[in-house]
């Protein structure tokens, strides 16, 4: 989740053209566009199966400080750490004490990557240092949100009992959940509106590729990815698929339209003077038609609105793609690989598109619930199951990253790292097949020690 680092005025909006005007703002040509990545890890103390509380020298502050201890800026709030910043790069804490990398974006995947192992390896120093250990994965697979150790980080204090209003499994997605996430520019509305529809249409695949949550509580879940079941109950307001991207027109409209759905989504919060003000629900088109309490929207507001949205793809200055599983480092490269594969070539997201344009809405949804229960052989509504879905996605993948040509130091592009998918899609087997194998052979830590990834 997001730090807030803004303290001073921001502009006024005026109407919907702001926010219109907002997001094209943020295009990019395609000379420009970039990869970015967040990869979140879920703490247990080393040795057990505990989750790691923030205090004490044990705990996700002294990690944080240990990151600080090596460079990094530590960024606080009320004199608590809860980040170190280095050069672009975020290393912060998620309300039940996950450590999220937030990297820096960079034209093609083996920088990423390189990126990414850099974190790590920083990771497994802090983590011997400190006593803990980080296991990448989708849910914490032992404890339960109500025990969980949250951090005492301002904005989660308004937004826990805001969601758990709401849903019955909001509290578990804030302090349970771990996930991979991407981030794509755009060039123009058309560009925007074909990802996001493409990005959403291919969802339940990549949910089923990536799915590595099958244990709660230190109990077989009956589901491959639960993950996706804590979001079907967070907010129904905020989460899930996007009807209007499949409307007719919406190419033409498309920043219109994503403005129009987020206005009508009850706001968490308004900050104002380094607090954080409930909101009582009222929406953003609210605040912007009447104010707050006083206050009027500005884009500061919009951008911390669109920051508590959560679909299975979202715009915010970007396209994040955001329904993956945290998996470990050659399924992280994977994942990156085969959205740029995906979204960066023109051709590919015709394919793409091609092989899920004929679900219906109903279908969609039904599929993604389908993903999170049954990995690859959740079948699809036209007779295929997921695992020859994925198979098609990664051949649209694979071509585009070909056409896109983007070489490392060793010569090789960016296809080198599809691998496990194309593994998994051949075997039908998600990353928690490989989970609860491990678990039922050798028990609870050496399921811990097959999710550690740092």
């Amino acid at each position: 989740m997001s730090l807030d680092p803004r303290t001073g005025p921001s502009p006024a909006i005026e109407g919907i053209d702001d926010l219109i005007a907002w997001f094209r703002a943020r295009e990019r040509p395609r000379a420009d566009w970039k990869v970015g990545l967040e990869h979140e890890k879920l703490p247990l103390r080393a040795g057990t199966l505990e989750p790691v509380p923030y205090d004490g020298p044990g705990g996700v502050a002294a990690a944080l400080r240990a990151f600080c201890a090596r460079g990094y800026e530590p960024f606080e709030e009320d004199g608590r750490v809860i980040a170190a910043q280095r050069n672009g790069l975020t290393v912060s804490l998620e309300p039940g004490g996950q450590i999220e990398l937030s990297g820096r974006p960079f034209t093609d995947v083996h920088v990423v990557a390189a990126e990414l192992d850099r974190h790590l390896a920083k990771c497994r120093a802090v983590a011997g240092e400190v006593g803990i250990e980080m296991l990448a994965t989708g849910y914490r697979p032992w404890g339960r949100a109500a025990t969980a150790p949250w951090m005492p980080k301002n904005r989660y204090t308004v937004m826990r009992p805001f969601l758990e209003a709401r849903g019955r499994l909001a509290a578990d997605m804030m302090a349970m959940t771990g996930s991979t996430q991407a981030s794509f520019d755009f060039s123009s509305e058309r560009d925007l509106a074909e990802k996001l529809r493409v990005a959403l249409g291919a969802q339940p695949a990549v949910t089923a590729l990536f799915a590595n949550s099958p244990v709660v509580d230190g109990r077989e879940s009956g589901w491959k990815s639960y993950r996706v079941a804590v979001w079907e109950e967070t907010d129904p307001a905020r989460c899930g698929l996007l009807p209007f991207a499949f409307d007719r027109g919406f190419d033409d409209d498309a920043y219109r339209a994503y403005a129009g759905w987020a206005l009508d989504v009850p706001m968490i919060f308004l900050r104002r003077g380094g607090r954080y003000l409930p909101t009582g629900g009222a929406t953003f088109r609210r605040l912007l038609a009447e104010g707050l309490g006083g206050e009027r929207a500005t884009l500061a507001d919009w951008e911390d609105h669109l920051s508590t949205l959560f679909p299975e793809v979202r715009v915010k200055g970007v396209v994040e793609v955001r329904a993956a599983d945290a998996c470990d480092v050659p399924m992280t490269r994977a994942f990156l690989a085969l959205w740029k594969g995906l979204l960066y070539d023109r051709q590919a997201r015709d394919w793409a598109w091609d092989a899920v344009r004929r679900f219906e809405l109903p279908e969609r949804r039904a599929l993604m619930v389908a993903a999170g229960r049954e990995g690859l052989a959740a079948a699809t509504p036209d007779g295929r199951n997921l695992r020859e879905l994925a198979g098609t996605l990664l051949d649209a993948a694979e071509a585009g990253l070909c056409r896109q040509n983007a070489c490392g130091e060793r010569g090789e592009d960016e296809r080198v790292f599809l691998a496990p998918l194309r593994a998994r899609a051949e075997s039908g087997r998600s990353p928690a097949d490989d989970a609860l194998e491990v678990l039922r052979r050798g028990g609870p830590r050496r399921l811990a020690e097959h999710l550690r990834c740092a």
